[in-house]
């Protein structure tokens, strides 16, 4: 999707939210990441609705980026290294389908992009097991309560953010050491 500033829109599910969001952040080309709730059927859902799974929802990261600085592709190759997509509805220790892998595409171009990528990891064999990620329309996106917003940032000494989120952050700097901001 994009606006009228020549910016584009992608929505990614891999797992907690706030470990997309702390990684996506830092990219050079990204100008916004929200976390919040896609993917169910219940309109204007809470996190402790999704948390019960009764939704349908995935906690999910919108990333507004410049494709000019970072295309759709770059983003999913992060996004493919910092999360297990062939694990079905979890991450580590994070179980349900409210942290299954999906992509939720925004155009037929993002569709045909993110189709093109999985075919692409799927055949070089990256990991052991067949690529789970869900490459499906984005219907409508609600933005998660404002204290999951930044979490990362605003509580780095936090346990699960030690444990689980830094290790992703420092693995992605690492591997897009160029494409960071900073």
């Amino acid at each position: 999707m994009s606006n009228n500033q020549g910016r584009e829109i992608a929505t990614l599910a891999g797992g907690c939210f706030w470990c997309l969001e702390a990684v996506f952040d830092e990219l050079r080309g990204v100008e916004k990441v929200e976390s919040g709730y896609a993917g169910g059927h219940t309109i204007n859902p809470t996190y402790r609705e999704v948390c019960d799974g009764a939704t349908g929802h995935a906690e999910v990261t919108q990333i507004t980026f410049d494709p000019q600085a970072i295309s759709f592709s770059e983003l999913l190759q992060v996004f493919f290294t910092i999360h297990d997509p062939t694990t079905l509805n979890r991450q580590g220790a994070d179980v349900g389908t409210q942290y299954r892998s999906a992509i939720f595409y925004h155009s037929p171009e993002q569709r045909e992009i993110a189709e093109q990528v999985i075919a692409e990891l799927s055949a070089a064999k990256v990991w052991d097991d067949p690529i789970v990620t869900e490459v499906t329309p984005l219907t409508e996106f609600y933005p998660a309560e404002e204290y999951h917003r930044d979490y990362f940032q605003r509580n780095p000494a936090q346990p699960y953010c030690q444990a689980v989120i830094a290790p992703k952050v420092s693995k992605a700097r690492k591997h897009f050491l160029d494409k960071l901001k900073r």
